[in-house]
């Protein structure tokens, strides 16, 4: 059955939201990006590519077209108008832009080269809202937007070639240890974040153990198995079970609270199957 007819009322449900910011394509009248979670214009990309979406479908064109417009000339993106421009902000939109289908758009190139200038020397990436030297811990990566740029850079040709990038595996590998908020946001791996989640919005268990499994330095770690394995418990008859959606969508039929979704064991089954993969190759 087709992902757009099986799911048509929840497309329905995030459609209706459209307008609620004052613009258009889930943004305000002056064009923010990022505002009105779940239903701003980048929760919404991921949502509708998840639902079978693609480049052909005009409310991808034209979040894209929103998201391109905000495209600095040094690869950055300012995702509010007189905003700072924070690194998390230039990274969600690249990952976004990615699973829209734009991984090929040569304007990307000038933000894979911003991103490497400013990776921090722990192999992640860090949000500059706080000044370094307030403690070790907030001089730290933050995880989460760590996960994020290794989440888009998987689409590129830096994916297993680019030893920057196993610099940032091995740091999220080492808040698995850690487990401690991490960062000038505080990401931290306790009871949350071993709850499943999807779609692909926050830092948690399912999406860790997915955009790591692309990755062959993490595959054979003992840290990334383990996580896999507490995965492993969340399934049930074979398909994974949603403990921990965004509020504001546990009614979604495809990411319903206490529920199996099909959607999301497409990917939970994408993942062991590249972890296979790798182990044989």
């Amino acid at each position: 059955m087709d992902i757009k007819i099986k799911y048509k009322s929840d497309i329905d449900f995030i459609k209706s939201k459209e307008g609620h910011l004052g613009g258009e394509f889930w943004t305000t009248e002056d064009n923010r990006i990022g505002k009105g979670s779940p239903f701003s214009a980048r929760d919404v990309a991921i949502m509708l590519t998840e639902l079978g979406f693609t480049q052909d479908d005009g409310e991808i064109k034209g979040l894209a077209k929103k998201m391109f417009s905000a495209l600095k000339p040094d690869g950055r993106f300012r995702i509010s108008p007189g905003s700072t421009i924070f690194p998390c902000h230039t990274i969600t939109i690249l990952r976004v832009l990615h699973y829209m289908g734009y991984s090929l758009d040569t304007r990307l190139e000038k933000t894979y080269a911003h991103l490497f200038e400013i990776q921090n020397n722990d192999g992640g990436w860090r949000c500059n809202r706080i000044k370094m030297g307030s403690s070790l811990n907030t001089d730290s990566s933050n995880p989460g937007v760590t996960l994020e740029a290794l989440d888009a850079f998987r689409f590129t040709k830096f994916l297993n070639n680019d030893k920057r990038l196993d610099k940032a595996v091995d740091f999220l590998l080492k808040h698995w240890e850690i487990k401690k908020p991490l960062g000038p946001c505080s990401f931290g791996i306790g009871t949350l974040f071993m709850q499943t989640e999807f779609p692909f919005l926050r830092y948690n268990l399912f999406y860790y153990c997915y955009t790591l499994s692309f990755y062959s330095y993490a595959t054979n770690d003992d840290r990334f198995i383990k996580a896999v394995r507490l995965l492993d418990q969340k399934v049930k008859a074979e398909k994974l079970i949603i403990e921990n959606p965004n509020r504001r969508l546990a009614n979604l039929s495809f990411c319903r609270k206490g529920k199996s979704s099909d959607l999301a064991t497409i990917r939970y089954r994408e993942l062991k199957n590249r972890i296979i993969k790798n182990a044989y190759s």
